[in-house]
């Protein structure tokens, strides 16, 4: 297990180093000045090379790249161009809307899928199957952000049960949880219906296995031994999957949070990089990169923990 342990740490630490690399890379490259957009075109030269100096983009491009990195370690993020405090204060107020906003979608996810899934595998070729899969189905095909638009419409402007947009804060925990509701229902959709298909086949795949045949032979109804003994064994691809989306709900929430006015980390990526200030574009971006590898790597740990096989075939 220690082997196994030390080789996904360095396989963790490798991936975040690429990953940095590849992200301060590609801001580099993209085209305009940050110190010019943010004093206009007109702009003195005197001016432009001193806002250049105070941001510290004269300094050779693997300087700034080793500082960032260094900076990082540390939680040092640097300093906003265009709000001017630290970048790591913005990420800090932002993820306190974005993480209960994935976990709120995770959970009405796995609400809404495993039950699904245990229903439709249950009556496997059956006309619940059928119309649970062809449900599912059009949950993954319908595009979040539509949906979410048909949620303000129907439940904000027609209803009127739920506000269209905006964020309360947390100082009232029912209206912030009331104001997360829509959005976290836009994006759980898409997830529950991965989650059911995903949960529905692998109940079918255990079914079929020896042991609960056995059960069967023993005595056993067919819901006993789903219950009892497929279950179980069944919901190991399926833990595996919800942590995967849990990264995707936290950096994948861009466009819900814009169509939804939520100051989350996906509308401050937004409002970043409408205003050039790469330094906080660069920043979120690794923070979201950090979050999926870092979930990514316990998924393993915790599979690893279940299935002792993937221990012995670590390189």
């Amino acid at each position: 297990m220690t082997r196994f342990l030390l080789c996904r740490t360095i396989s963790l630490l490798a991936s975040l180093l690429v990953a940095s690399l590849v992200i301060f890379l590609v801001l580099e490259v993209l085209p305009g000045d940050p110190a010019r957009f943010m004093l206009g075109l007109n702009t003195s030269p005197e001016a432009l090379a001193a806002l250049r100096e105070q941001l510290g983009l004269t300094a050779p491009l693997p300087a700034r790249y080793l500082g960032w990195l260094a900076g990082m370690a540390v939680g040092d993020f640097g300093i906003s161009y265009t709000y001017r405090v630290p970048v790591a204060d913005l990420i800090v107020e932002r993820l306190w809307v974005s993480l209960p906003l994935a976990l709120y979608a995770l959970t009405l996810s796995t609400l809404i899928a495993i039950p699904v899934g245990v229903l439709a595998a249950a009556n496997r070729n059956g006309l619940i199957d059928f119309s649970a899969m062809g449900l599912t189905q059009i949950g993954i095909a319908l595009p979040n952000f539509w949906f979410a638009m048909l949620l303000v419409l129907a439940f904000a402007v027609n209803l009127r049960w739920f506000s269209s947009g905006g964020f309360p804060g947390w100082q009232d925990p029912g209206a912030a949880v009331r104001a997360l509701t829509l959005p976290a229902i836009a994006l759980a959709l898409p997830q529950a219906s991965i989650l059911a298909r995903v949960m529905r086949s692998s109940l079918i795949d255990t079914l079929d296995e020896d042991y609960v045949r056995t059960a069967r032979a023993k005595g056993l109804t067919r819901g006993q031994a789903l219950w009892r003994h497929a279950l179980r064994n069944a919901l190991i691809p399926v833990v595996t999957i919800m942590g995967l989306q849990f990264s995707f709900l936290l950096a994948g929430a861009i466009i819900i949070e814009n169509v939804f006015y939520l100051p989350g980390l996906g509308r401050l990526a937004f409002q970043a990089i409408s205003a050039r200030d790469l330094i906080v574009v660069r920043s979120v971006v690794m923070i979201l990169v950090f979050a999926v590898i870092t979930i990514t790597f316990l998924v393993d740990i915790a599979y690893a923990l279940i299935d002792p096989r993937l221990r012995r075939r670590a390189p």
